[in-house]
């Protein structure tokens, strides 16, 4: 079966268009839930006696509620818990929101009850901390993130061509744009994971992107006609299109199991990549040729009276 990707180009540059616009909205009344990497918040060092599961702890975590950087009620579920093996055992750290001093001893009572054994010497370290991604990293990820642009623009353009280029990049930020989207949306708390991610998204994006490029410039020289463009790329598509579904696939069966099955650890890392991987595949079919197609079709000469 061969699709029309191209008839249909209009619908595709709408829902687009729709996505960025929910995104606008949802920016401009909510914001986005940045995590205790960019805010700061209070550190605890903890051995605990007895043993413990990063989930057991964060249950008893969650029965505790707390005043984030922003002044919202939330439960201390969604803290940071990194166990590490000290001296004497298994030792757990934990990050969460900034904490007072009435909210700090209603943690460690909460933890004394979960572990009776638990006394002042397993507090090995409490302090409040400063962000982790503080302004000087979000700047070096912003200047390598233009950087990364810049090379793939003179990169495309030498191997393809300039109009090429400028597509790819216009599928990369809408993968990035997505992503945002995603999380202001929901309000999925942002922490340093989210970073990586953008940057892994977009190298995953531009290689299904530089394939269906590379499929269309192959088909241009059987097919040079200006008039012929449209057939061409959906053409292009089709035969590119079983290759991308696959390895979107083979990749969310990975990155699913990371998400539904790894545990509250790594989900700062899984869920992004996983809305990313859809992303970068709607991009490369139904950004990236439907831009670069009408471009190109905009500068097509047309003959004197048509």
């Amino acid at each position: 079966m061969k699709f029309n990707f191209m008839g249909r180009r209009k619908l595709w540059f709408i829902i687009s268009l729709a996505i960025i616009a929910v995104g606008v909205i949802s920016l401009a009344t909510q914001g986005l839930n940045f995590g205790i990497d960019f805010t700061g918040g209070t550190r605890m060092h903890l051995n605990l006696p007895g043993g413990f599961t990063v989930e057991e702890l964060r249950g008893v975590l969650g029965e505790i509620q707390a005043q984030d950087a922003a002044g919202r009620t939330v439960t201390l579920d969604g803290s940071f818990i990194q166990p590490v093996l000290g001296a004497d055992g298994p030792e757990v750290i934990v990050r969460t929101v900034p904490l007072s001093e009435d909210e700090r001893v209603e943690v460690l009572t909460a933890i004394e009850d979960h572990w009776p054994q638990f006394t002042g010497d397993d507090l090995l370290n409490l302090e409040n901390v400063g962000p982790v991604v503080g302004g000087e990293l979000i700047r070096n990820a912003l200047w390598a993130l233009v950087i990364a642009s810049a090379a793939l623009i003179a990169y495309i353009s030498y191997r393809f061509q300039f109009k090429f280029a400028m597509a790819a990049l216009a599928a990369l930020l809408f993968d990035a744009f997505v992503l945002i989207t995603a999380f202001s949306l929901f309000q999925v708390e942002m922490n340093s994971p989210f970073v990586a991610v953008v940057l892994t998204i977009i190298g995953y994006s531009i290689n299904d992107t530089i394939v269906v490029f590379d499929r269309i410039r192959e088909n241009l020289k059987a097919t040079p006609s200006d008039k012929l463009l449209e057939q061409t790329v959906n053409t292009s598509l089709n035969q590119t299109l079983v290759r991308s579904l696959s390895t979107s696939f083979t990749t969310l069966l990975v990155v699913g199991s990371l998400l539904f099955l790894g545990g509250e650890t790594i989900r700062p890392f899984s869920l992004p990549l996983f809305i990313g991987i859809f992303s970068g595949t709607y991009s490369s079919i139904f950004v990236a040729s439907p831009v670069w197609l009408t471009w190109r079709q905009q500068q097509v000469p047309r003959r004197p009276g048509r």
